[in-house]
């Protein structure tokens, strides 16, 4: 097979080489990678200046099929400094998560503007690289990590371009994927082995009013209907044993217990208490992966017995981090549904008491009937449930405004509410009474994942419920709901449904039922997705540590064993096949020296650092009656050595050809 070799691609201009320009095949795919790498930051960074590189972009595009257009220097200084203006304007900084990226997806389309050269086009695709890893200070999910990989790869693709012309794309792309199984097992021994760098010190990346969800410090009729119509994701909890009942699925969250009539107040600071609630029932061990939340509130099952030192636990039974998790987080605990808590100190008795002035006279009358009904405090709670139960009162999530005397309203005329209304009108009526009580907020229920066995609780989840204190039982969780509708606590929320209606639906076939192929496939996915973040995007310094104590690794020494016999491990094989593989491209160094020596016998000789395309351009203006020949074993030479597309025929014809070369 016939081999041309071309010389246009290096210029020169007297004695100084002038850098190869790309070609369009090049450009082109240099192009398409920036494009789709930055895509994704268009809900990252403002409108104006995604639109400045999108336009900056669409001009380079214009610029491949024509010899003219690109901007010169002057232009260039001039779209600089309005890229400049718009960051500021949109950014007022060049700091910060949101700033920094917004930079680097600006100075990379002016940068596809200034290229012009096989070296521009090198920082071009190592900026690219850099704009792709910001991707994961926005989103950590496995699809983002499968783009950037996909996109990556066609970056890998476009160096393979830039360095070889006649490449085909096929070759091009089996070489990028051969890269990147050959870069694999080292990252991921980097992965397990190398420190993990944890916050603060990455901290300042974030921006303060990044969007994060859950429950409120105020709850009023309406907050939580408006999260019973997101499928947010809360948090996913995986049980040592077997999963508790959807009644016994309470997630603690904010306590509420100052109310001025209208709305309700959550406590935001609390003292440690150190004394741990009684636990009389069944114990329940799980490890609950967290997603970024508001507050710094942990969701653990009521009622939290043990937990990690990272976690505390306030005077209301509420479990807390020092901060708020910003980050997704993994915390284990052991919780049980049944539990006593006896003490109530005074301040708590107050606030358990606390209400606007004055009382309405109708509640106050209702009360004092009920009261008489009643021999004490659980007597009295028994009758205000069955008055829920027996006096039409309807679980919606629609219910109509009250925007005067909420409580009144809705026991003696609307008679129509979800669960925030009930819990806070139990709660009201029974510190009329005298019976210290207050409101919980936090989630109830959950899905069952089958696939991957654990449950996920979402936004539509969201519950509110009232805690009363009694004499002989300490807090007791009393929950209004169950009353007027135990489908909600004994079936749970069915999400897609209410969603989809904006009506209240519960879940009305057996927890574990296949469903349909559809829900199957979500079921699935979210699997995969639970051991994504878990296993990799949650790897930190101390899922590290007790990775290293699993496998016995106790001291500096055994991790330094461990890390050099991995290291053995991946790269004896790698280093084997590498040699192997070079076998041919190292004898074809060595014929193509005796070229040289042949070509220095005929008068000309290759300059010391010059390569071969330079000398063989060289020899063929000294040498034009052995030009072809030159051409010919130069070309074949640097395919065997540099494009990895060649075989042992391709070195036996160099042999000949060199051979055959005659001065």
């Amino acid at each position: 097979m016939a081999i041309t070799l071309n010389f246009p691609s290096t210029r020169t201009a007297g004695s100084v080489a002038i850098e190869p320009v790309p070609d369009r095949r090049a450009l082109a795919l240099l192009l398409l990678s920036v494009c789709l790498i930055t895509v994704p930051h268009a809900w990252h960074i403002p409108l104006p200046l995604f639109g400045f590189f999108g336009v900056l972009a669409a001009w380079r595009a214009v610029t491949l099929y024509r010899q003219y257009g690109l901007p010169n220097r002057t232009q260039l200084t001039l779209l600089t400094l309005l890229a400049i203006a718009l960051l500021v304007s949109q950014q007022r900084s060049f700091f910060g998560r949101d700033a920094g990226t917004a930079v680097f997806v600006v100075a990379l389309g002016l940068k596809l503007l200034e290229t012009r050269s096989r070296r521009d086009a090198y920082l071009v695709v190592n900026l690219a690289f850099i704009v792709a890893a910001s991707q994961f200070l926005y989103q950590q999910s496995l699809w983002m990590a499968g783009y950037v990989l996909t996109v990556s790869g066609l970056l890998l693709v476009t160096l393979l371009s830039l360095h070889s012309a006649t490449l085909p794309i096929g070759r091009m792309l089996k070489t990028g994927f051969a890269i990147g199984l050959h870069a694999l097992p080292l990252a991921l021994l980097m992965f397990v082995f190398f420190p993990r760098v944890e916050a603060p010190r990455w901290m300042w990346l974030q921006d303060q009013h990044k969007a994060v969800s859950g429950l409120t410090d105020r709850l009023e009729p309406g907050s939580i209907s408006e999260l019973s119509l997101s499928d947010a994701l809360v948090f996913r909890v995986r049980f040592d044993g077997p999963i508790p009942p959807p009644a016994r699925r309470y997630w603690r969250g904010p306590v509420y217990v100052e109310t001025d009539g209208n709305g309700w107040r959550a406590v935001k600071q609390a003292d440690q208490r150190a004394d741990p609630p009684e636990i009389v029932g069944d114990r329940y061990a799980y490890t609950l992966l967290l997603e970024p939340q508001a507050q710094n509130l942990v969701y653990g099952l009521e009622m939290a017995e043990s937990f990690g030192p990272e976690l505390r636990r306030n005077r209301y039974y509420q479990l807390q981090v020092k901060e708020k998790p910003l980050e997704r987080a993994e915390y284990r605990i052991v919780s049980g549904a049944e539990y006593r808590i006896l003490p109530l100190s005074d301040q708590e008795r107050r606030q358990a008491l606390q209400l606007p002035q004055p009382v309405s006279g109708r509640l106050r009358d209702f009360v004092a009937g009920m009261q008489q009904e009643a021999a004490g405090p659980q007597d009295l709670i028994d009758g205000l449930l069955r008055y829920f139960r027996t006096e039409n009162f309807y679980y919606t999530l629609t219910p109509p405004l009250m925007p005067d005397q909420p409580v009144e309203t809705f026991l003696f005329e609307t008679r129509r509410g979800f669960c925030s209304h009930y819990a806070t009108a139990l709660v009201y009526l029974l510190r009329i009474a005298g019976v210290p009580a207050r409101v919980v907020g936090g989630y109830q229920g959950g899905e069952i994942n089958p696939v991957g066995n654990f449950l996920e609780v979402r936004q539509a989840d969201a519950h509110a419920w009232a805690e009363a204190w009694l004499p002989d039982k300490g807090w007791v969780r009393v929950d209004p709901t169950a009353a007027v509708a135990p489908e909600r606590i004994e079936r749970g929320v069915n999400v897609d449904l209410q969603i989809a209606s904006g009506e209240v639906s519960f879940t009305s076939v057996s927890i574990g039922s296949a469903g349909d192929w559809l829900k199957r496939s979500r079921q699935l996915w979210q699997s995969i997705d639970y051991n994504w973040q878990r296993w990799v995007v949650n790897y930190n310094s101390e899922n590290q540590a007790q990775f290293f104590r699993d496998w016995g690794i106790d001291s500096t020494f055994k991790l330094a064993q461990w890390l050099f016999a991995s290291l053995l491990l991946v790269g004896l094989p790698l280093t084997a096949w590498l040699l192997k593989t070079r076998v041919a491209a190292d004898r074809s160094v060595e014929c193509y020296r005796q070229f040289c020596r042949k070509m220095a016998k005929a008068g000309v000789e290759i300059g010391y650092s010059e390569g071969a395309l330079a000398f063989a351009e060289r020899a063929a203006a000294a040498k034009p009656e052995l030009a072809e020949q030159i051409e010919r074993i130069t070309a074949l030479y640097i395919r065997i050595r540099y494009q990895a597309q060649s075989d042992a025929a391709d070195l036996r014809t160099l042999k000949n050809r060199v051979r055959g070369l005659r001065i």
